[in-house]
């Protein structure tokens, strides 16, 4: 079949490696709906980090999740935890790599680790999810 579109611009790959690309990143990352529907249904078995800063945490945060900023992400804040201990990070959202940051950090540090896409962004503003909130102040 001819390839003149923009979509196929770069020469497509075989199916296997489109396969492999796949199961990669669904191994590295979850979204908002299945976090949520784990901690609806109970079966929440990893530690939800939220690695903003502890202000925006303070502000807002996903049900459930601790408070960790990204560079504070090292051995000695993790030592908290087991060794068996399974992360799911988050961060503002698409335009926010301190997800990426912190998954990095802790899979160098031997932990297994998934990246919530979406961060809290997603989970608050387009899903509506349920948030803790602190409200004793006006928010700018």
């Amino acid at each position: 079949m001819p390839n003149n579109t923009n979509a196929f611009t770069n020469q497509a790959i075989s199916p296997q490696q489109v396969n492999d690309f796949f199961a990669t990143k669904l191994a590295c990352e979850t979204d908002c709906s299945d976090v949520y529907a784990d901690i609806k249904t109970g079966r929440k078995n990893y530690v939800l980090l939220d690695v903003r800063s502890s202000d925006a945490f303070d502000k807002s945060h996903a049900i459930t999740a601790v408070s960790m900023p990204h560079s504070e992400i090292n051995k000695a804040s993790l030592e908290q935890f087991d060794s068996d201990t399974l992360f799911v990070v988050y961060c503002w959202g698409p335009g926010c790599n301190g997800a990426s940051k912190a998954g990095l950090k802790i899979s160098r540090l031997g932990y297994e680790v998934k990246e919530m896409i979406g961060g809290i962004h997603y989970w608050e503003d387009f899903e509506r999810y349920p948030v803790n909130r602190r409200n004793t102040e006006i928010q700018q």
